[in-house]
């Protein structure tokens, strides 16, 4: 019974990481959608980098969506939204200059893992 026990115990653990990356990373994504649809932020991003955001957070938002069985390590994030947020909060005490942050950086993750974007702490 103890040895059945250990063998749960695991798959439980497993499936327990499986199901927090994908809430937090879907949490993250509806977030930082309510984030810049609130006027006091939309109005300091770029149109470019409004739309970088957007377009990473409805791939990801769709990737979950087809993804629901995704292992633990496809949930992992990448750096989209945090420079974008950060040189906001840089303008904010001076020119932002309304540039966008790396024109030619892809919108999403590599290939076979789902969109990642970065959580702003």
């Amino acid at each position: 019974m103890v040895q059945e026990a250990e063998k749960y115990k695991s798959e439980y653990e497993e499936h327990e990481k499986k199901v927090e990356g994908k809430n937090a990373h879907e949490n993250y994504a509806y977030n930082m959608r309510n984030t810049i649809k609130d006027d006091k932020i939309s109005s300091k991003l770029s149109a470019a980098d409004k739309k970088k955001i957007e377009d990473a957070i409805e791939e990801a938002i769709q990737w979950l969506d087809g993804n629901q069985l995704a292992e633990a390590d496809e949930f992992e994030e990448e750096d989209i939204c945090n420079p974008i947020i950060t040189k906001m909060y840089q303008g904010a005490s001076g020119d932002m200059g309304g540039g966008s942050i790396d024109e030619d950086a892809p919108a999403t993750g590599r290939s076979g893992a789902g969109p990642k974007i970065e959580k702003v702490d």
